[in-house]
Parts: structure tokens; C-alpha cells; sequence
């Protein structure tokens, strides 16, 4: 069953409804698209494919399946970053220094615009940017922060903005969030979201970022009941044992609130 998608926009009338998914392709695209409801695509974060491969993605899912993608890492992660081993881009050593830390300059607009063609071709809700633990709220990087999310066209798209770091306290967050219209993406086994609208649930195992970790009935039942009961819900698994964690997890939840 597919049920007709919640209008996401604050204050609009709503209803609980969730869509569980992979943060990238766990198994085989056909039964990802046939057994999951939402998929947060990877690629576009370490090399972003074609935006052929992204329509053909696209229409072998289905009108009624939802996309998500990762920001290409070169608006959020440093070159020094151990994830740009896997970027096939050749850079000079200008925009390397230029990448990473929400800066607002050639290289991050190019790199945006790259993003926002897939995230086109996807039709996608949301574009996610995590920022590694290194990029921590001091004023600098705060500023930048501030300016680059004031400065780039969304296309009417959610933002998810996911960082790490305790720094990064509910004292800092709430007004950027409000002021920014963005989304909070958190682990909700770390902390729970802060602000109104679209929950936005990236599991990375427990503890934190222990990726071979497998959920166990318990967390799940925990998991099940973090959800909100107002806004809509998307839950992203991004472990080892992605795939068979999701589907354990959609058979803990009532039907009637699952848009899968």
C-alpha cells in the first residue's frame, strides 16, 4: 500500500506517516524500490553519478517512491577528509583548499549546482548535509554556516542539516534552524530533534557510528516509539545491516502509519 503524501510545510494540516528506508543501496534497486518506501542516495556525497543514472533511478522506482541525497562532500568535508579517497573529480590545488566547512565560494557553487541536478532528476524531498565532527560552532564557521544556507537556491526542497559534535547544544541549533528553515537530521538514539515539521532519522549504529552494529528488538520498539505522532517521519538506516534492520523495523509499526 501507498498512501498519499503529508504536506510537510509548517502548519498545514497533518498526519503521522512514515517511510523507512537505506542510506544508499543495501541490496538489489528492485527490491529496494519495492520493499522500502524512501532511499537516501550515497553516491552524490563521494562522486555524484550522471544525471542520466539518477533519472533512470528515478523511473524504475516508481511515482510514488521517495529519494533524499547526501550533499556532494566538497560543500561540507575539508580535502583532508579520508571520504575524498573515493571522489574521482581532479581538482587543482585552489579548490582543494577551497572544499569543505559550508563555505560560500566557486568551487562550493559548482559543487551545489551538481547536487541540485541529481537531487532534479531524482525529484527528490530532501538534500542532507552532515558536517563532520571537526566543523565545530565557533563563530567562523558559524558565519559561514549562516551565509551559505542564506545564499543557495532550494528549488522548494527540505534541508536536512545533521552535525556532530556535542558542541553543537540545542542553545546553538534552535534559533539556526528557525532562522535558516531547516531540518534537523539527527540519530535519534544521540538526541531528539529540535523544532517544528519533518523528522528526519539517520541510524548509524549504537554506539554512535559503530556500523556493524545490528539493531535489536528492543531499540527498534525504542525507535518505534521516538516517532512523532504530528509530523511526518523518515527513517534512514545507515548500518551494516541495513536492509534486514528496515524491514524488521516496518513490521513493528501499525499500518495504518506506514507509507512504504
Amino acid at each position: 500500500m501507498r498512501a498519499s503524501e503529508p504536506d510537510i510545510r509548517a502548519g498545514a494540516t497533518r498526519r503521522p506517516a512514515v517511510r523507512v528506508g537505506t542510506c544508499g543501496f543495501a541490496e538489489a534497486q528492485a527490491r529496494t524500490f519495492a520493499e522500502f518506501g524512501i532511499l537516501e542516495v550515497q553516491h552524490t556525497f563521494y562522486q555524484p553519478p550522471s544525471v542520466a543514472t539518477a533519472a533512470a533511478w528515478r523511473e524504475r522506482a516508481g511515482a510514488d517512491f521517495v529519494f533524499s541525497l547526501k550533499a556532494w562532500q566538497l560543500i561540507t568535508h575539508r580535502a583532508s577528509s579520508p571520504t575524498y579517497a573515493r571522489l574521482r573529480e581532479t581538482l587543482t590545488a585552489r579548490e582543494l583548499a577551497q572544499a569543505g566547512d559550508l563555505r560560500w565560494n566557486a568551487l562550493t557553487r559548482r559543487a551545489w549546482a551538481r547536487t541540485q541536478a541529481i537531487a532534479d532528476a531524482l525529484q527528490a524531498e530532501a538534500i542532507v548535509l552532515q558536517t563532520p565532527q571537526s566543523f565545530r560552532p565557533h563563530k567562523t564557521n558559524l558565519r559561514r554556516l549562516r551565509r551559505f544556507f542564506e545564499q543557495v537556491e532550494r528549488r522548494g526542497r527540505r534541508l536536512v542539516f545533521e552535525p556532530r559534535g556535542e558542541a553543537w547544544c540545542d542553545e546553538i541549533l534552535r534559533p539556526l534552524l528557525r532562522d535558516l528553515d531547516l531540518v534537523h537530521g539527527v540519530d535519534p538514539f544521540l538526541r531528539r530533534p529540535l523544532g517544528r515539521g519533518l523528522r528526519y532519522f539517520r541510524l548509524h549504529g549504537r554506539p554512535a557510528y559503530h556500523y556493524r552494529y545490528r539493531y535489536t528488538d528492543a531499540d527498534l520498539r525504542q525507535l518505534r516509539d521516538s516517532l512523532s505522532r504530528a509530523w511526518p517521519n523518515r527513517v534512514l538506516f545507515n548500518n551494516m545491516t541495513m536492509a534486514e534492520d528496515a524491514r524488521r523495523f516496518l513490521r513493528l509499526l501499525s499500518p495504518a502509519l506506514v507509507t512504504d
